[in-house]
């Protein structure tokens, strides 16, 4: 059985080494290696065969890191699949763009590449050069015919484009004529997203081309949540472009009161003159204004933290599985090397790593928390959520793998769950200050745009 495992673990360093000469671009060692796996297929087949955890093919790390030496003998050579797939769906295509591989992107569409492929989110090529703000590659890709309104979860190009404020970006896709009131299904527009992103340049673009300043999701406005930042510049914008300071969210809130709550001072300094009196508050003032919502928020807290919050949920260690010491190893220097991708800011890089470690060795729940996190931080919250949820369920005892589950239902916008497993947290360690400052923000947000309460369900 040992002799069984170690030869796994071998096959397993083999096909890292593999695909880590597909992502450098060493052609030489590609070859040798892809024959020492050979199984009886040819080399063709081999290499089609060959995958990560998540479905990768070496023509997706080639792509993924620009190598279009190695793609081309992939393609021309062996003649593998050009719109391949991986576990989410995506294609080579949509690497390279994503990282901003124009040669390489090129090289792909000329080899027949899809350039209107999506991912199972929806997400095509354009989306992630749009959210980058690579004007060349949206050129060359627009210039395929891809459709400027497709949709993904989180919107189109131009909602993406305009989330990250990228100007030059929103610029293009509006000469493209798209349209600046396009919808995701939860109501998110262009307009909403700049406004989120504290894009002053990408709000006044959208306003020049016809964008709404009163569209709502949530009940929110584009006030409510320019209020919830706090930019005065932005205020006054939308407020000259016709916004209506008086307008109530869902909770029944001016923006001038999501401002107060917040404490954002010179937003409420900006909507005070435009904004009519509330009942209530007794003292219309800057200072009055801000002390009355800060205290009814104080109040609202405290009943909540009393009444609302479920209770601990019950959960179970998980069982261990047993791993030998050559596995341990392994699993050791595939960390190192996740966490070495992840100070470089190469999250996709330290999934990858992360994930061999965790199938080296599965009862390490750092390894969970660890990929829990570079999923957060590539913005894919479903991933983030599982793993973090397979972290509680290996050590429910521990504080920080309540603040990851919590963390990625905040990305989720599951605000209720997310102060739930916050909650957890700071039961099981008091004195954190980050768990504590999580959980009352995560309730905070359920009254505001980030955070709309999903009263119907």
């Amino acid at each position: 059985m040992a002799s069984d495992a170690s030869a796994a673990l071998s096959v397993r360093q083999t096909v890292q080494k593999f695909l880590d000469a597909a992502r450098t671009g060493n052609l030489d060692l590609f070859k040798k290696l892809a024959k020492q796996l050979d199984g009886g297929k040819g080399m063709a087949g081999t290499v089609a065969d060959v995958k990560d955890a998540n479905k990768r093919t070496a023509l997706h790390f080639a792509a993924r890191e620009g190598r279009t030496g190695i793609c081309r003998y992939l393609l021309e050579e062996l003649k593998l699949d050009v719109d391949v797939k991986d576990d989410d769906g995506e294609t080579p295509l949509i690497h390279a763009c994503r990282q901003g591989h124009y040669l390489t992107a090129k090289y792909l569409l000329e080899q027949g590449a899809d350039p209107s492929a999506s991912s199972e989110l929806g997400a095509t090529s354009l989306h992630h050069a749009a959210g980058t703000g690579n004007i060349e590659l949206m050129k060359l890709l627009l210039s395929k015919g891809v459709d400027v309104e497709s949709q993904s979860d989180a919107g189109t190009p131009l909602i993406w484009a305009a989330g990250h404020g990228q100007r030059d970006a929103v610029n293009v896709l509006l000469e493209s004529h798209a349209n600046a009131n396009a919808e995701t299904d939860d109501n998110i527009t262009p307009l909403l997203s700049a406004v989120a992103a504290a894009s002053l340049p990408c709000l006044e673009l959208l306003l020049q081309a016809g964008a709404d300043p009163n569209i709502s999701a949530g009940g929110a406005t584009p006030l409510h949540v320019a209020a919830d930042n706090g930019s005065r510049e932005i205020i006054n914008c939308l407020i000259k472009a016709g916004g209506d300071p008086n307008r109530c969210d869902d909770d029944g809130l001016k923006p001038i009161q999501v401002a107060a709550l917040r404490g954002n001072r010179d937003a409420v300094e900006v909507l005070l003159p435009v904004t009519s009196p509330i009942e209530n508050v007794s003292s219309w003032s800057v200072d009055g204004l801000i002390e009355f919502m800060q205290s009814e928020a104080s109040k609202d807290q405290t009943s909540r933290e009393e009444s609302d919050l479920p209770k601990s949920a019950s959960l179970e260690k998980a069982e261990k599985v047993e791993v030998t010491p050559e596995a341990k190893k392994g699993s050791l220097e595939a960390k190192s090397r996740g966490d070495d991708a992840f100070r470089k800011k190469d999250y996709q890089m330290a999934v990858d790593a992360y994930t061999q470690a965790i199938d080296l060795d599965p009862n390490e729940a750092a390894l969970l928390s660890n990929r829990s996190l570079c999923w957060m931080r590539l913005g894919q919250g479903d991933q983030a959520l599982a793993d973090a949820k397979a972290c509680r369920e290996l050590r429910p005892d521990w504080a920080k793998a309540c603040y990851r589950e919590g963390s990625a239902l905040r990305l989720l916008q599951r605000f209720d769950e997310a102060a739930s497993a916050f909650y957890e947290g700071v039961k099981l360690d008091p004195n954190n200050k980050e768990l504590v400052d999580a959980f009352r923000e995560a309730v905070e947000a359920g009254r505001l745009f980030h955070g709309t309460e999903q009263k119907n369900q």
